[in-house]
């Protein structure tokens, strides 16, 4: 057994592409091929690869992105986006997972990246390393039958435009962004997103069946105000249909273009049961049926997880709920996010400066990821053993300080042929 002090740490040349695609293949089981090696070619030049060696073999690799992320009030941050983390079973419990992310969590200190954000395939691993689970998502299944919507009521979808992949291309673009601009949660989706999601990359899969892509027109405007891109599967039993539909995306920047999308994908013909995944667990669409119990939620999980490595950058950056003021004690064992730091924030703004005042609240990084975006509250994490409440009354302040009206979301799209509840 190799002693893990003299396993290699390193960022990826191209020459290690092959190797690191096969072990982040065996680790997510998916078989390795030639394409798959020229699709992490193809980003390579914008994402910083790590991966761990054992002399010549790869038995760790994990990738980190340039993003952006939108927080309560608009203002957009960079961040680092982990993802295809993975160690090699004969490899574990040697630290080479504490390593890679310990080198790529400095390098994005020392890039400016306030935040580091990423989707949690394992709950346990991340909290060791300050990341706090910062956005919830929920599945839904809906019943058609039991929607109580009815398909002759063509009012219900108007402004609903079916289109095809390159009319699509040319507005979704545009009306995601209107909504990331204000959507807490949301990351950016780059030319090379629109592309895979609408398969008009080039070396996407040739055999990969055209999803259906819908718009939503405001009658009013004939401005785009929604997208909508899904799957169906013709299904028959007994001269019955029972057609599923898989909806893949759907973005809507008002709820009157959230609520025609919908509609139209469960009054589709043939279709009696729509599955709607990754949606905030506070989702207005159930309540756009006839019957919101049609909507059953059939998985409910965190999902994004959030690590702050600039404490001032991050919490001056969003807006709070009141005007307030608070001390932070924030522990981190990597020494990024730590200090005592000096909170006034409220609607309009936000500063957040080093003090040498006694704190209000004592919590760790990871707690305060939690916090961030607004999806959990201070009292529950206090209760919880994080968050420990040195002045009475910080916790409510920090309730009402940090808490957002709607829950954060980060939209995703499935893109992938992979379509099943809680899949990363």
């Amino acid at each position: 057994m190799t002693d893990s002090a003299v396993i290699d740490i390193r960022t990826v040349t191209d020459d290690d592409l092959p190797a690191w695609t096969r072990t982040w293949g065996n680790g997510y089981l998916r078989s390795y091929t030639e394409s798959s090696v020229d699709t992490i070619r193809s980003t390579a030049g914008r994402d910083r690869l790590i991966g761990a060696f054992d002399l010549d073999r790869c038995v760790g690799t994990y990738r980190s992105s340039a993003q952006e992320l939108t927080v309560p009030g608009g203002a957009v941050l960079p961040v680092s986006a982990i993802s295809k983390v993975s160690v090699a079973g004969t490899h574990r419990r040697r630290g080479l997972l504490s390593r890679m992310v310990a080198m790529d969590l400095q390098g994005a200190f020392e890039r400016g990246e306030p935040l580091a954000v990423l989707d949690a395939a394992q709950y346990p691993l991340y909290g060791r390393y300050g990341f706090g689970p910062a956005t919830a998502m929920a599945w839904f299944e809906i019943d058609v039958h039991r929607a109580r919507l009815d398909p002759r009521r063509t009012a219900d979808v108007s402004g609903v435009l079916l289109v095809d992949a390159r009319e699509y291309l040319k507005t979704a673009p545009a009306v995601y962004e209107r909504l990331r601009a204000v959507q807490p949660g949301a990351l950016r989706r780059d030319e090379q997103w629109w592309l895979d999601a609408t398969g008009q990359r080039p070396a996407g899969p040739p055999d990969r069946p055209e999803p259906f892509f819908a718009l939503y027109l405001d009658p009013e405007t004939g401005e785009a105000d929604g997208l909508l891109t899904f799957t169906a599967e013709e299904t028959w039993g007994s001269m019955l249909p029972r057609s599923p539909l898989w909806i893949r995306d759907l973005i809507a920047v008002s709820p009157r273009a959230e609520s025609a999308l919908l509609r139209y994908a469960v009054t589709v013909d043939w279709v009696t049961t729509v599955h709607l995944p990754y949606r905030a667990p506070d989702t207005l669409l159930p309540l756009c049926l006839g019957d919101p119990r049609a909507a059953r939620i059939s998985a409910l999980s965190d999902y994004m997880w959030l690590r702050i490595l600039d404490t001032p950058r991050a919490l001056s950056a969003r807006t709070y709920g009141v005007d307030g003021a608070l001390v932070l004690e924030v522990t981190d064992p990597a020494g990024h996010a730590a200090g005592v730091w000096s909170l006034e924030g409220g609607p309009d703004g936000a500063s957040c400066t080093r003090t040498g005042r006694g704190p209000d609240l004592r919590l760790g990084v990871r707690d305060l990821a939690s916090l961030y975006l607004g999806d959990d509250s201070a009292t529950r994490l206090a209760a919880l053993g994080g968050t420990e409440e040195v002045r009475p009354g910080a916790l409510a302040r920090a309730d009402a300080m940090f808490r957002t009206g709607r829950r954060p979301w980060s939209p995703r799209a499935v893109l992938g042929p992979r379509y099943q509840a809680g899949a990363p």
